[in-house]
């Protein structure tokens, strides 16, 4: 078994580039030959409890029977049909449930490929809301430091330009308006102080500003940060009073990971264009969506040219959207806001010794998401091996080293992931 392991690794550095980095790169790879439940079993037989649900996406675990049988039974029917003057039920059922379970001025949606393309969507659509309204100024967009939108450049010029991924493009990038992250943590109040840069920044420049882009409370890879309900409240409430729009990007957040199906509701604000993906298909299939107002959406369909202009070739791809009506079904039957309370209070417990470690700088939990935040960036080709020697699956970067496993482990598998990060966080 580790020969067929090795063999895979070896042809795998030959010829395969993986996420954020080098090719032929040294660092750590693992061979993955099956996955159930909330455990990978690799190739070499090695079993590891998966503490990041596949980069949040596989809110139900792996190989879960209900959503093997609704893809097997589409598949008998059709794997793709374009999208271009067709439609099918899969799609149409998709839709009509994300509009029922999304804030309720929510009515229009676009399917897209994957969450960097649904920003891209989001921002297209926001261009050319203004220009069917003629104002063609607004074409810039605001956001708040610190947060990540996807690594297309669209999505790139709104991702935080010193702290992102991609100052290296920043040349080649529209040029956005970005705010200070406010200080506010989440369940704290929003000051003057936290809302000014944002204000201010809105009050001079809101005749070219589109929209205002942000991740709702929780900003994912670019910092793992939990910020004030309250300041998003205020965010909203400016947005409308600048006549400018609000885009949330749910894409980490939706589904239930922070707690509220949507982030946005810890806040009780409907933004009028929002992006999902990630956990939407339950782990299988990639998919995503744009969603919006009818104000936006018959805006933009009655001013020049008279179509949005996007089109995905895959577009609600019928075995992707299958996927997505299973595993929203699957989330909305089950007893998830306790599931997700289970999971915060396992993981406040098990993650608070961390803080008495002197690598570490803070310790926060939200729902579904742990993090541990470091004084110094993690090495990965030796935090990486720790971490699967000790049974876990833990993909940590820069200073985090976080945890958003499935809904569905369990006391004991939380256990284990906890107490794996607290011994190699130790030993480190």
């Amino acid at each position: 078994m580790k020969a067929d392991s090795d063999k895979l690794i070896a042809t795998d550095r030959r010829h395969i580039w993986h996420p954020y980095s080098a090719f032929a790169s040294d660092l750590p790879i693992y061979a993955v030959e099956s996955a159930q439940g909330v455990r990978i079993k690799l190739v070499d037989g090695r079993e590891l409890i998966d503490g990041m649900s596949s980069w949040w996406c596989a809110i139900h675990g792996y190989n879960h029977p209900e959503m093997n049988a609704a893809l097997s039974a589409q598949l008998a029917r059709m794997s793709h049909v374009m999208f271009g003057g067709l439609t099918h039920e899969p799609a149409v059922k998709l839709a009509n449930q994300l509009v029922e379970i999304t804030p309720e001025v929510l009515q229009s949606v676009f399917f897209a490929d994957s969450g960097s393309v649904s920003v891209e969507v989001a921002m297209k659509m926001a261009i050319q809301y203004w220009n069917a309204k003629r104002q063609a100024s607004k074409q810039k967009f605001l956001t708040i430091r610190y947060g990540y939108h996807g690594d297309t450049f669209g999505a790139m010029s709104v991702t935080d330009p010193v702290n992102g991924m991609h100052s290296l493009f920043s040349e080649a990038l529209a040029q956005q308006y970005f705010a200070d992250t406010p200080g506010c943590g989440f369940g704290a109040a929003c000051s003057e102080t936290d809302i000014a840069p944002l204000q201010q920044l809105l009050e001079a420049h809101r005749n070219s500003i589109a929209a205002v882009i942000l991740e709702p409370i929780v900003q994912g890879a670019g910092g793992m940060r939990f910020y004030s309900a309250e300041y998003l409240r205020r965010v909203s409430e400016l947005c409308t009073e600048h006549d400018v729009l609000l885009i949330v990007d749910e894409i980490a957040t939706g589904f239930g990971r922070t707690g509220k199906l949507f982030a946005c509701e810890h806040a009780d604000i409907a933004p009028d264009i929002m992006c999902i993906g990630k956990a939407l298909t339950g782990g299988y299939m990639t998919l995503a969506a744009t969603l919006t107002t009818g104000e936006v959406s018959q805006t933009i369909s009655n001013g020049d040219p008279g179509v949005f202009m996007h089109g995905p070739t895959f577009m609600a791809n019928p075995l992707a959207c299958t996927a997505a009506n299973a595993s929203i079904d699957l989330l909305l039957e089950s007893p998830w806001q306790q599931n997700i309370a289970n999971i915060e209070t396992g993981l406040r417990r098990g993650l608070q010794p961390c803080s008495d470690l002197n690598s570490v700088k803070d310790v926060r939990v939200l729902g579904a998401i742990g993090v541990v935040e470091l004084h110094d960036p993690v090495d990965m080709k030796t935090i990486q091996p720790m971490f699967v020697d000790a049974g876990v699956w833990i993909r940590p970067f820069g200073r985090l080293v976080y945890l958003m496993p499935p809904f569905i482990i369990n006391d004991a598998e939380l256990g284990i992931l906890t107490e794996a990060v607290y011994q190699v966080l130790s030993s480190y």
